[in-house]
């Protein structure tokens, strides 16, 4: 059987686009992306917003935090971000306004699960648009994975690997560990960093029927190394390199 090369993820920022916007989201899909990775914060009213962190500042030097804030409140601030060398204006975007560009599209949505509160709300929508097929979970070590079970069964998920397993543990007792939560907390995955992936992680991992999907990877050596290894998917804010890569394999397989 010819091996399939893995899922293409692309990155919140993918291409040098602002992080958490639906431009970033829009360019994954023109790409080609299969699946369109954001990270998932809730606001005071619980609200679901792209963000990575809960702390914002304004262009005004104002510091607030998303949790503190209503949806309204925060939607009227204009938001100062780093983007590379440079500081650029933004401002926080809904959920809701990036799932129907999801819906309408091949691809599906990774939300990258940052805080407990945003597993109800974020259900309550996917609910709500119907989109239970196109949405899965990350962002969840192992009790955020078990408090999804628990109170979200519907919703699939990924194990996001407890990095700490790896520091204080051997690494095969880590990477038994590891699977062992995925299967406890129904996950149909292993979402991990990259530098802790070996073989003895890909092989536990496929005795045990998970998927391993890997962060984040922009040199193109690397995105092969680890689409040779077996991955299912490989996360990248460099698609187009990704890509490449995919073009470049299935040309030398035919």
């Amino acid at each position: 059987m010819t091996q399939r090369f893995p899922i293409i993820t692309a990155h919140s920022g993918c291409m040098d686009m602002l992080d958490h916007t639906l431009l970033s989201v829009e360019t994954g899909l023109r790409l080609g992306a299969d699946v369109i990775e954001e990270d998932v914060r809730v606001t005071k009213d619980g609200v679901p917003v792209l963000a990575h962190d809960d702390e914002v500042r304004t262009v005004e030097g104002q510091e607030f935090r998303i949790s503190q804030l209503t949806y309204a409140e925060l939607s009227g601030l204009r938001l100062e971000v780093q983007h590379g060398e440079h500081r650029e204006t933004t401002r926080i975007c809904r959920l809701e306004d990036m799932l129907p560009l999801i819906r309408g599209a091949r691809a599906i949505a990774n939300l990258d699960l940052k805080v407990d509160e945003s597993i109800a709300p974020v259900a309550a929508l996917v609910n709500k648009l119907g989109m239970h097929d196109k949405v899965f979970l990350s962002g969840c070590e192992r009790d955020r994975a078990m408090l999804a079970q628990q109170t979200q069964p519907e919703l699939r998920k990924l194990l996001n690997t407890d990095t700490s397993l790896f520091v204080s543990m051997a690494y095969s007792d880590a990477v038994l560990q590891t699977c062992q939560d995925a299967l406890d907390a129904s996950c149909f995955g292993i979402n991990i960093n990259y530098r802790l992936v070996r073989s003895e992680l890909m092989e536990c991992a496929a005795e045990k029927g998970l998927p391993v999907y890997v962060w984040t990877v922009d040199d193109e050596a690397l995105m092969k190394h680890f689409a040779e290894m077996g991955v299912a998917s490989i996360t990248a804010r460099n698609v187009l390199a990704l890509v490449r890569v995919k073009e470049n394999w299935q040309g030398g397989l035919s």
